[in-house]
């Protein structure tokens, strides 16, 4: 589990394919304190190193995660948002995030307001019902509160340190990002979904 404070920007240095798969090298100054079988958000995704030394890790993605992620479309030199696991002693400055990604979106705009960014971005159908107005939200693994909420599309806004500490600062428009909806409003969701299941005769 994460928080979405995201820990240190690393770099692709190498996307290699694999029979069903990509295998990722990134290096970044937190590879010294992982091992092999550590979990580490890569964008918001929760995957696991297989191979780590002084400089970077290695993590591969599986068929499904390729499937429902942005992750297939990075390439050597491209930078990516990391951050490793709570601790039971962690504080959690965000919110809870699980690195399972519910949909990509794509950012639709950037604009400036002051020393802020407004960043616009449009959202798969499937999550308008986990979405919420000032809710939290994970974009690329970063927790993030929904500022302006439509039925294709959602604003954050960016502080100078959010946007300049993690990838965002790289973004353009058209990019895709991972989201992850809040599990607390998946949970209401499914829960009254269950229920209403019951009372119509379904299965429960």
């Amino acid at each position: 589990m994460f928080t979405g404070i995201v820990e240190a920007v690393g770099e692709v240095s190498e996307a290699r394919p694999m029979a069903e798969g990509i295998r990722l090298r990134i290096a970044t100054r937190l590879a010294p304190d992982l091992a092999a079988g550590d979990s580490v958000a890569v964008n918001g995704i929760c995957l696991t190193a297989v191979r780590c030394d002084s400089a970077a890790f290695e993590a591969e993605a599986s068929p499904q995660t390729l499937r429902v992620t942005a992750l297939g479309s990075l390439a050597a030199g491209a930078a990516v948002n990391l951050e490793r696991p709570l601790t039971p002693a962690s504080r959690l400055g965000g919110h809870f995030v699980l690195g399972h990604v519910d949909g990509v979106g794509r950012i639709d705009e950037i604009r400036p307001e002051a020393e802020f960014r407004r960043v616009g971005v449009r959202y798969p159908a499937a999550l308008r019902q986990w979405l919420v107005p000032k809710g939290s939200v994970a974009v690329d693994g970063i927790s993030l509160t929904i500022a302006s909420l439509s039925d294709d599309g959602f604003e954050v806004q960016i502080v100078p340190y959010t946007w300049s500490e993690t990838r965002l600062h790289a973004a353009s428009v058209g990019d895709p990002v991972n989201i992850e909806c809040d599990i607390i409003g998946k949970h209401v969701v499914r829960a009254l979904e269950v229920v209403r299941g019951r009372d119509a005769g379904g299965e429960p």
